[in-house]
């Protein structure tokens, strides 16, 4: 994760939140960074021919790269290289896909936009999906650069998998705060199953209580993996959404570093995975991160 450039996603007309926030984390990790500007309008519903039509194009194209290049003007840090590219595309998930698919990208910084309905598939939902690199969802509320960053893990699992995802995130998430120069935090959530306990065939306190007991291996040998010390570790009972953003919530976390498993067709679109529902209530900024 040391060489490489971010890209920036850049925000439309009024919003201008993952500028900023993507210039800065690039300064700290000593990456350069690409801003795209994307624009579109359906120009073929208009009555012109298509000369008319290529002319408003590419004046629409100069409007969006020259407000664009002022935001980074504006918030670029001293040294910094940054390029501008302004695209034209409705689809921009899929282009920015195509763009990550080598190894010029470490990570894709873009404003989250949560509160969009599932009767169609966003545009945030699909990048955690399918983009090949993580994806950063800067929240558009005000960050600290001093808070702590967040890991979440599943320390439950025995699948294989997901126990290469957790120190795919873990080591993601270390990268971060040593370059941010800040506090690393790791939670797991322990689920009672529902239907278990309703049912009265588990106790819940006595679950939990055995569930984190069998984390402790698990935290042990990532923490000599890793050089962490154990304190850094957190196991909370109850749902994998209200864990994670109750203890981000607690600790004022400025990142919150998860994986995310991508899945496609009409499951996709009807089922939200947990990083998908951890966004809805997140107030904070989120580095998924897939197999």
């Amino acid at each position: 994760m040391q060489k490489g450039k971010l890209l920036i996603i850049a925000d439309m007309e009024n919003r201008c939140y993952a500028t900023p926030r993507g210039l800065a984390l690039a300064a700290s990790l000593q990456q350069d960074a690409d801003v795209v500007a994307f624009t579109y309008a359906p120009l073929k519903r208009l009555k012109m021919k298509g000369p008319e039509q290529t002319a408003i194009r590419k004046r629409l194209i100069r409007e969006r790269e020259s407000a664009v290049q002022a935001r980074i003007d504006k918030y670029t840090r001293s040294g910094q290289k940054v390029g501008l590219k302004a695209v034209w595309a409705k689809d921009i998930h899929s282009w920015i896909a195509k763009q990550c698919a080598g190894d010029k990208y470490t990570a894709v910084v873009k404003t989250g936009n949560r509160s969009e309905s599932l009767l169609h598939t966003p545009t945030d939902w699909r990048l955690l999906r399918e983009c090949p690199v993580p994806v950063m969802l800067v929240c558009d509320e005000k960050w600290s650069d001093t808070q702590p960053v967040l890991a979440t893990l599943d320390l439950s699992t025995s699948v294989a998998s997901k126990r290469r995802l957790n120190h795919k995130v873990l080591g993601n998430a270390l990268w971060l705060s040593q370059a941010l120069g800040v506090e690393l935090q790791v939670v797991s959530a322990i689920e009672v199953p529902t239907l278990l306990a309703d049912l009265d065939l588990v106790d819940p306190g006595t679950y939990a209580r055995e569930a984190r007991e069998d984390m402790e291996a698990e935290i042990r040998k990532l923490s000599d993996l890793f050089d962490l010390p154990a304190s850094v570790f957190t196991c909370k009972r109850g749902p994998v959404e209200k864990v994670i953003t109750s203890h981000a919530a607690k600790i004022r976390a400025q990142i919150v570093v998860m994986g995310t498993v991508g899945r496609t067709g009409v499951k996709a679109a009807l089922m939200g995975n947990t990083a998908e529902n951890v966004l809805r209530h997140l107030k904070t900024d989120v580095f998924a991160i897939k197999p």
